[in-house]
């Protein structure tokens, strides 16, 4: 196996590991509404052998007013317990842009207290493209128990960053487009502010990922996150439209060996919605 400290494997990993009995598998493909995908149904048409279909709007807050929001533990456990993921088992996760929400689950399961969890690199679109098998057959896991110990350290609300613009003590680093994070384009969710976050920086997520949809370069990375004004090895809280695309950052700080990365769980989705709390453009 990769060193534990690394937060991804490859494809040939995978490939070699697909029927090792401590590996669980997890498609956690995610889109934003305006791609019109349907994830839950491409997962049916054909998926990496073995896995499981994490739905992250359903494993969440449902009584929030902000999307997909962290669960309670004990939610959560439930969840993954019904889909044989828990203790004892390494869990890969993988989305079908290459890496978009995929991140997001690997983060949720280290809040929850599950560190050996990995990130395909490059995602079901490398797999796809290198020829690797899929299937249509759903797996039939048994139930396996899962020790929630939430991480709060992992996680920032808003009263935190609130906070934060006082003491200064986080940076804070935004994973929207830059247009988006200067107010020259609209939110793609309805009602919500333009702007971001007082003193926060900006480092669109996508800029993160090659074409093939793999993770890019340590040098490249560390190149992006300085040239976006954050020292990779002090604290950082990252942000975005509803906390997906903020732990892809979350991840390229965790291949750079900053694996503490908290993510602002409620991110644009509840500072843009909220009144009266202070805004930059």
């Amino acid at each position: 196996m990769p060193a534990p400290e690394s937060p991804l494997v490859s494809t040939e990993w995978l490939a070699a590991h697909l029927d090792a009995p401590d590996v669980r598998i997890v498609d956690a493909s995610w889109y934003l509404p305006q791609a019109q995908r349907d994830p839950r149904a491409e997962y049916e048409q054909g998926h990496i052998p073995g896995a499981l279909f994490f739905d992250i709007d359903e494993i969440s807050d449902t009584s929030s007013p902000y999307p997909h929001m962290l669960p309670s533990p004990e939610k959560f456990s439930s969840r993954v317990r019904a889909l044989g993921l828990g203790d004892g088992v390494r869990i890969v996760v993988y989305d079908g842009a290459g890496i978009f929400s995929a991140p997001r689950v690997w983060w949720t399961f280290r809040v929850m207290g599950h560190t050996d969890v990995v990130v395909l690199d490059g995602g079901l679109k490398k797999w796809k493209a290198e020829g690797r098998p899929l299937t249509d057959a759903k797996p039939r896991p048994g139930s396996r128990h899962f020790t929630a110990q939430r991480n709060a350290l992992l996680v920032r609300d808003r009263e935190a960053i609130l906070g934060n613009l006082d003491t200064c003590e986080e940076q804070v680093i935004d994973a929207r487009s830059g247009r988006r994070f200067r107010a020259e384009e609209a939110e793609p969710r309805p009602g919500l502010k333009g702007g971001h976050i007082p003193g926060s920086r900006n480092l669109p997520s996508a800029n993160l990922v090659n074409a093939d949809g793999t993770l890019k370069s340590p040098p490249e990375l560390v190149r992006l996150f300085d040239d976006a004004g954050i020292d990779i090895r002090k604290p950082v809280i990252a942000t975005c439209g509803s906390g997906v695309s903020a732990c892809i950052l979350a991840l390229g700080l965790a291949a750079l060996g900053n694996d503490m990365t908290s993510v602002y769980d409620g991110s644009w989705a509840e500072w843009g919605a909220v009144e009266g709390l202070p805004i930059e453009v």
